[in-house]
């Protein structure tokens, strides 16, 4: 009996926030000596202040909050001053320096791991301070006293605990589909200021959209001094790929088309007759960076050892300068069975500038290759008698990798290079 497979999950997230809410309030104590022996157990209150949603008050007690200091002792607490009920909050109160040196006494739980968390204060006038807070002869004759007034700064830091609302109540958003709907405009037509003819054939477009997206059109449409431009003929493209052009510049994607794979198989002669060699010659000619990427990005899928001078030639005539780079370097890593094929041919006869361009890469990989790289060198490869067909060049101990790779060009140019191996000069 077949195993029985589990059901596939679908895991679900949520994520708890713990945080404080922090506020602060100073509450500054004028006529100090008069409101000595007031009484132990008895305090002066600030005005309540709002943290966290909750009412919180200073307590000062001149006299002390405990009998048994008898009066030797301020005391300071923190009260809650509204309903509330085990309300959790870490706590600073700060008596303030007022000589200007900043040696103010501060007694603290944000600088310090508590070891049972913050505070709970159960119900309205729960407090937490210090029934010993500052000895009061030692306060007298200090600077936290001066003009018969004393500064005491509060902070309260009330803990909430809550769930990450973008994770529990997300929103997902679709996929732009802005080409789609500038798709159904150019398929139906409507509104069409521009039409173009192609080959006998008639193409409607709109002016701003093209114009948009093409610093070409935009110049041809608004920049020209004819005012009737509502015709325009186009003689040096067919109309599949003008509509595969206005495919891409209203819906920012590619063709679905066979034509635009360049099987490995082709002809050299006609690589440059597919689909998308023709679309790249339009991405060049109306300025479209991105429709010149995509095209470089299928015609790269394609580089093979009889495709890569013929992509090679496309890629440099049509400014395609990630796709050139990634031909000269294949071509550099494989140049013996590269100036075998016929494409090299075509390449000599059509691009001799090209030449210059691909011995720099092949000295740059011969560069790679001695610094420890993993390309295979160039003159390993001509003394592999499997792959060269028995032909040898002899090695130079040149320093200059142009002038080696040269070399290695001209000998398999010439007759030379169809010595047998072993054979002297």
């Amino acid at each position: 009996m077949p195993p029985t497979t589990s059901p596939p999950c679908n895991p679900t997230t949520s994520l708890s926030i713990t945080e404080t809410i922090n506020g602060s309030h100073r509450f500054t104590i004028q006529g100090y000596s008069l409101a000595k022996g007031i009484g132990i157990g008895k305090h002066i209150a600030s005005e309540n202040f709002t943290v966290g949603g909750y009412q919180w008050a200073i307590y000062f007690y001149p006299d002390g909050k405990n009998p048994e200091d008898n009066s030797s002792y301020v005391s300071v607490f923190i009260a809650l001053a509204s309903e509330g009920t085990d309300v959790r909050a870490l706590f600073e109160l700060t008596l303030i320096d007022q000589s200007g040196e900043g040696k103010h006494k501060v007694h603290s739980h944000f600088d310090r791991s508590l070891e049972s968390g913050p505070y709970t204060l159960k119900y309205r006038g729960s407090m937490w301070g210090y029934k010993r807070f500052f000895r009061r002869a030692m306060l007298e004759t200090s600077n936290f006293l001066k003009d018969d007034c004393l500064k005491i700064h509060c902070t309260v830091g009330v803990v909430v605990s809550a769930i990450d609302c973008s994770r529990l109540h997300s929103i997902k958003v679709p996929e732009s589909d802005i080409g789609a709907h500038f798709g159904m405009l150019l398929e139906n037509e409507e509104c069409s200021d521009i039409t173009f003819t192609v080959h006998g054939e008639k193409i409607h477009a709109h002016k701003l959209v093209l114009a948009a997206r093409s610093p070409v059109f935009e110049s041809e449409f608004f920049d020209s001094l004819e005012e009737d431009n509502r015709e325009i003929v186009v003689t040096d493209m067919e109309p599949k790929v003008f509509k595969a052009l206005l495919h891409f510049i209203y819906k920012d994607t590619l063709v679905e088309d066979e034509e635009l794979s360049v099987s490995s198989s082709s002809c050299m002669s006609t690589i440059s007759d597919t689909l998308v060699a023709k679309l790249l010659a339009a991405a060049d000619k109306y300025n479209l960076p991105r429709l010149r990427l995509m095209c470089e990005s299928v015609l790269c899928k394609d580089i093979s050892v009889n495709s890569v001078a013929k992509i090679l030639a496309l890629a440099d005539h049509y400014h395609a300068m990630d796709l050139k780079s990634v031909c000269l370097k294949f071509a550099a890593e494989n140049l013996v069975a590269v100036m075998r094929s016929d494409g090299f041919e075509y390449l000599k006869e059509h691009c001799p500038l090209l030449q210059s361009e691909l011995l720099k890469t092949v000295a740059g990989c011969e560069e790679d290759f001695s610094g420890g790289g993993k390309s295979r060198s160039v003159w390993a490869q001509f003394s592999d008698g499997d792959e060269t067909n028995d032909r040898s060049v002899r090695q130079q101990p040149w320093e200059d990798g142009v002038e080696r790779s040269r070399s290695l060009w001209v000998q398999l140019d010439d007759g030379d290079a169809d010595r047998s191996p072993g054979q002297a000069d």
